[in-house]
């Protein structure tokens, strides 16, 4: 087999693979969300939303994909097409790669809220405790009552282990929020962490 063949095989695959993703995670968020629900499931409840999450969305051809992320790169001081790329590499859980271009997308609109609060989501769910504390801090000095961002400061805290800076994330959040369904989950957690289970 060429090197040729072996390189379309491999983008054909690549292609199965996204195609396949986005329409299994469609029909995943078509079950999962109920109409009365209002957040986004894996985030806690009332989080901001990240997008506009329509079947016609998730339902782009790979050339479109492939089109948004190119003019990202082709387009560096573009932010929408920054925050698209994004957005694009988060649905498909390549973090590291959403948090490149959502890094650039921040040094275009410093003060963009809604970059903030997606910088510390993704930075969440890498695992990257650290920063995504660093980021839902920085939006919080923009938006000091968000719930959501409360939520997700307290869920970076507890996931890096750190229980003081955990405690004061729960207690901001009971404060600006005392009925938060995550609270029960977040005091848990936390009893867990000072028992140093």
């Amino acid at each position: 087999m060429s090197r040729e063949n072996i390189l379309f095989a491999i983008i054909g695959l690549l292609l199965g693979f996204i195609v396949g993703f986005m329409f299994a995670s469609s029909m995943s968020q078509k079950a999962a969300l109920q109409p009365a629900a209002a957040g986004t499931q894996g985030l806690p409840a009332n989080h901001p939303a990240i997008a506009d999450q329509n079947a016609t969305e998730s339902q782009e051809s790979f050339a479109e994909v492939q089109a948004d992320i190119a003019k990202a790169r082709n387009e560096p001081q573009n932010f929408e097409a920054q925050f698209k790329a994004a957005l694009l590499n988060y649905r498909i859980q390549r973090f590291d790669q959403a948090i490149v271009y959502l890094l650039k997308a921040n040094q275009l609109k410093p003060t963009d809220y809604r970059t903030v609060v997606f910088l510390g989501l993704v930075n969440l769910d890498a695992e990257h405790y650290e920063q995504a504390e660093k980021w839902y801090r920085a939006a919080i000095k923009m938006k000091s009552d968000d719930v959501m961002v409360l939520a997700g400061l307290a869920a970076a805290t507890l996931g890096k282990g750190d229980a003081k800076a955990a405690e004061d994330a729960i207690a901001k959040l009971e404060k600006a929020s005392p009925n938060s369904e995550d609270l029960p989950n977040f005091k848990s957690r936390l009893a867990s962490l000072k028992a140093g289970k």
